[in-house]
């Protein structure tokens, strides 16, 4: 390559892609708000995508270049709403979680007595209005009609006025605008009345209809508040799991510092019922930990001296001494943090249509509103009756539901599926999971435990067993060959004692030989002990009759004659056949991909009951099996842990990692299992599908509330206090059923 051509090539090379930022929005009421924001947010130079979920109060913004937030933040405060950075380091952020929480809380408690003193003023007009639908004529004096519904009016109301105000003054209008039209225009009617016909205007007046009609709505608001609040418990939660300090250990001494201040290689003394502040690697100590709120495990899990530990499990009756190897935003809590607040703060595709609609539904409302007052005056009917009408229009009109109904449902399950030990990265796959008819299994580490143990050792006559498992451990002492650790581990459990061994030589794809003793040993397959000359006929029948197994069987030979068999395999998950069991009771096919010999897929396969199996197949192979089955018309998942499932992972409809893969099978699936359970395969489909079905109801009872009250409300079917009851529902209703995936659990329990 020229200099010309290697300065050529650099400058075509694309910058690395700028880290999202993540902002924290003021303001926002409805689905019309947060539109709003996202559009002005879309619109600065450099911002690629911008994403804003009502339900967290959160913006992302992906930048394309690079970006100035303060940039950001200038046009957000423009357009009417407040906005600040979110923290990114999880100190902070657990901090400013923190603040937020207090600053809701005494949000809450301002309304709260702002509705008492609204719901005192209320109730005349109220019993006013239960008489007069029993037939009783009883009438609140005038005056006292205007002195009960001006507080009301103008402190409740001004809540609205400035929302109102600021929707309008950055070119947009959202609910506040609605209710600020539709409470004005009856409470200054009902004044103009009081002012022009005096006391004798008692019955015609619709004070009680805006006090009321703000006093419901301003309950259905706290109530609101309250469900939101509720949805995102298990964020919270995370991030109330990582410890603020560490206790480290130094030259025999102990002090306690920061979380921030320890560093990758410090010793940690992690005590009884402590949190664990680190990630990292038992160097002394045994005890259980639960990891419950990290894992979704409900049982404490057994750690010993080199174990990995994760930060935020709860240590249970030993001390333990803890290597550190990760620490902040590196830990697997962070990360788990990170991926469910990526998760929340995403969209799902359904939503793109609810923003459409949002961004002209007050527009389109006012427009009917105000045909609805033309219809009636045109009709015949009297200014009073047309102006109830287009009252009722504006007030029952609610985008709030429509913009709670994705993110409240959205917040609510990828947090319970973050409880049960389910990440749910990639929102789309909501859109998916419904579907899915073919979930696509890789066999080591995902059906299997990954890590080979010997199964069986058998020994030609005048051989012991244990001599050799001797032998073939003490040959193998230096090797990092997986079955050369599980002979080892099998030696060491039986307590053998190892013999001196030298000249370890590793033959690829035949086995491994070496000095042991000064006798020349070889343990392998069959073609080595042929390439060797070695005897075989003392372990002729073992052979024979391990051929149509499962396993991997090696032959120990010594100076040139075979002494017997060790036959290893990876043993099968015990939750596999369950696992397998409930996906096909959901009427799922089931199938593995696998790179081991068709004889231990079939076995594997027939053990835990699958529909179908293909192997070998080769790393490089498996994405295009899994996109000639989505060409057969399945809607495919693919369930994998390692480098080589990645493609896979990328090309199903639905990429499933377990958690103990590695990074780059985690990153390129969309839901990432946090323990070797194979059962979460089918909670994840669970969950995913109830988060999208919650989704779709409250979808539905959004519009329904609108396309049904609407009309009813422009034919005159409606007064405006019951539209005022109908609106509030329809956000209570909405948040509250997103609320009802907080009770969804996994169908299994943990063993």
């Amino acid at each position: 390559m020229t200099i010309a051509e290697a300065r050529t090539d650099t400058a075509v090379q694309p910058a690395p892609p700028a880290d999202p930022i993540t902002l924290e929005i003021g303001g926002m009421t409805c689905a019309a708000c947060s539109a709003r924001v996202e559009r002005v947010l879309s619109r600065v130079e450099g911002v690629g995508s911008a994403s804003v979920n009502l339900a967290l109060e959160r913006a992302e913004v992906v930048p394309a270049a690079k970006v100035d937030t303060a940039r950001l933040i200038a046009v957000v405060e423009k357009a009417g709403f407040t906005a600040k950075q979110a923290e990114t380091a999880a100190s902070k952020r657990r901090e400013a979680e923190e603040a937020s929480e207090a600053a809701r809380h005494a949000q809450e408690r301002r309304m709260l007595l702002l509705l008492a003193m609204s719901v005192v003023l209320t109730a005349p007009f109220i019993v006013s209005m239960v008489a007069m639908a029993f037939g009783l004529e009883w009438h609140i004096p005038a005056l006292v009609q205007l002195a009960l519904a001006t507080p009301v009016q103008v402190l409740v109301g001004s809540r609205f006025y400035m929302g109102a105000y600021k929707s309008l003054r950055g070119g947009s209008a959202n609910m506040d605008v609605l209710v600020s039209l539709g409470t004005s225009a009856a409470f200054f009617y009902s004044l103009a009345l009081l002012i022009g016909r005096g006391p004798s205007a008692a019955g015609a007046l619709y004070f009680e209809s805006a006090a009321v009609i703000l006093t419901l709505i301003l309950t259905g608001k706290l109530i609101e508040a309250r469900a939101r609040r509720s949805t995102t418990a298990a964020i919270r939660a995370l991030m109330a799991l990582r410890p603020e300090t560490a206790t480290v250990l130094k030259d025999g001494k102990t002090e306690v510092v920061p979380i921030e201040r320890v560093a990758p290689g410090d010793v940690v003394l992690v005590r009884p019922g402590e949190r664990v502040p680190v990630d990292g690697t038992i160097s002394a100590g045994a005890s259980e930990l639960d990891e419950s709120l990290v894992t979704g495990e409900s049982l404490p899990v057994a750690r010993d001296v080199g174990d990995k530990v994760t930060a935020g499990t709860i240590n249970g009756s030993g001390a333990l001494e803890v290597s550190t190897g990760a620490v902040g935003e590196d830990t697997t809590l962070a990360r788990i943090i990170r991926l469910v607040e990526t998760a929340q703060v995403g969209k799902a595709p359904i939503q793109r249509l609810v923003d459409r609609i949002a961004a002209v539904f007050v527009p389109v409302i006012v427009a009917i509103a105000v045909l609805t007052f033309a219809g009636w005056m045109v009709a015949g009917g009297t200014f009073e009756t047309a102006l109830v009408a287009a009252v009722s229009v504006l007030v029952i009109a609610c985008p709030c539901a429509l913009g709670l109904a994705t993110p409240t449902a959205l917040v609510a399950g990828t947090g319970a599926a973050a409880r049960a030990g389910v990440l749910i990265k990639d929102i789309e796959a909501l859109e998916v999971a419904h579907r899915v008819d073919t979930v696509v299994f890789d066999k080591t580490g995902t059906l299997t435990e990954g890590r080979p143990a010997v199964t069986a050792v058998e020994a030609a006559e005048g051989t012991s067993k244990d001599e050799v498992l001797a032998l073939a451990a003490s040959a193998n002492r230096s090797s990092e060959h997986p079955l050369a650790k599980a002979t080892l581990a099998a030696a060491e459990e039986r307590g053998l004692a190892l013999a001196p061994s030298s000249g370890l030589k590793a033959i690829a794809g035949r086995g491994v030989s070496a000095s042991v003793d000064g006798a020349s040993v070889l343990v392998g397959n069959g073609a080595l002990m042929t390439e060797n000359d070695i005897d075989m006929s003392a372990v002729e029948a073992l052979l024979t009759a391990r051929e149509s197994s499962a396993e991997t069987v090696v032959t120990v030979a010594r100076d040139g004659i075979a002494l017997g068999i060790v036959a290893l395999a990876d043993p099968v998950r015990e939750e596999a056949r369950e696992t397998v069991a409930a996906l096909k009771g959901r009427g799922i096919e089931t199938t593995m991909m696998t790179g081991d010999a068709a004889g231990v897929a079939a076995s594997v396969a027939a053990d835990i009951g699958l529909n179908d199996w293909q192997g070998p197949v080769r790393p490089e192979d498996k994405s295009g099996r899994v996109e000639a089955l989505r060409k057969e018309g399945r809607v495919v998942a693919m369930v994998g842990d390692g480098i080589n499932d990645a493609p896979a992972l990328a090309a199903a409809d639905i990429g499933i990692a377990m958690g103990t893969g590695t990074d780059i099978a985690m990153e390129t699936a969309g839901l990432t299992l946090m323990r070797p359970d194979p059962r979460l395969v089918s909670a994840a489909l669970d969950v995913s599908r109830a988060t999208g079905r919650k989704i779709r109801q409250n979808l539905f009872w959004a519009f329904v509330y609108n396309v049904v009250g609407v009309p009813l409300a422009a034919l005159g079917f409606l007064s405006p206090e019951l539209a005022g009851a109908a609106m509030a529902m329809s956000s209570i209703s909405v948040v509250s059923n997103a609320a009802l995936l907080k009770r969804w659990r996994p169908r299994f329990k943990s063993r």
